[in-house]
């Protein structure tokens, strides 16, 4: 049997891949379990600098398996426990101090917007289409949708998207700020790992730390956030990697 979620960890870099691109990448049981398991274990390795988020196959994600649904789930409170699993593998992205790339080929949809949102910087091919289509099976929207999607985009493009079955063109979710950059399709994957490298390449940690202060500033007042800018700085000013930077600055100066 294939292992529905991958993970390889290659110099600093761990790629998590969604693999069963027959059914377009969306969670199963298995799948949901497997997601949790590797996400936690990306983000809690020392060894790992930046993640890239990929996919195998044609689409990126299209969110819960709703044929699955239909023949193994039982009641809603089914459905209720596989999306709390996917969610702990979601919140070990958006929450760590590391730098997620996403490398989003073809259809994201449903839950898939949410596994995009997880990333901090989304790369999509050309011919990509992105969207939530929740109400077209009678679902309303889970897997961080409702909680991050209005912040990605604003409220009102927001409500666009989840109170109709449009999908966006990547040049739209690109203009609506949805996703960073559109390349050609077969191109995504490639340039997902080059920011990826580019991350490692430079003061990771530093990126790390930037993501954590952005992604989790919604948790403090005005003030609190501003001195935990302080603390972190001063945090960042004593590493190695800072000191052997400023150094090298002042000597170009």
């Amino acid at each position: 049997m294939t292992d529905p979620i991958l993970l390889a960890v290659d110099d600093g870099l761990a790629r998590i891949t969604l693999n069963r691109p027959e059914r377009l990448n969306a969670f199963n049981a298995d799948a949901a379990r497997a997601w949790a398991d590797v996400t936690r274990e990306a983000t809690g390795r020392d060894d790992v600098g930046a993640i890239v988020l990929d996919a195998a196959g044609r689409a990126f994600c299209a969110g819960g398996d709703v044929r699955d649904m239909a023949e193994t789930m039982g009641s809603g409170a089914d459905i209720t426990s596989l999306a709390e699993v996917i969610n702990i593998g979601i919140r070990a992205l958006v929450e760590s101090s590391i730098p997620v790339v996403a490398a989003a080929q073809g259809t994201t949809a449903g839950g898939g917007l949410g596994i995009l949102m997880a990333s901090d910087y989304a790369v999509v091919g050309e011919d990509s289409l992105i969207g939530s289509l929740y109400a077209n099976v009678g679902l309303t929207p889970d897997l961080s949708v409702s909680a991050q999607l209005a912040r990605a985009v604003g409220e009102r493009r927001a409500l666009q998207l989840v109170l109709q079955d449009r999908l966006l063109s990547a040049g739209e979710a690109l203009e609506w700020g949805l996703v960073a950059e559109v390349t050609a399709p077969d191109a995504v994957g490639l340039r997902a790992e080059e920011i990826a490298r580019f991350w490692l390449a430079g003061a990771h940690g530093a990126y790390g730390q930037a993501k954590r202060l952005v992604r989790s500033q919604r948790g403090r007042s005005f003030a609190e956030q501003l001195s935990e800018e302080a603390r972190s700085i001063g945090a960042a000013f004593d590493t190695p990697e800072a000191q052997a930077r400023i150094r090298a600055f002042t000597k170009k100066r």
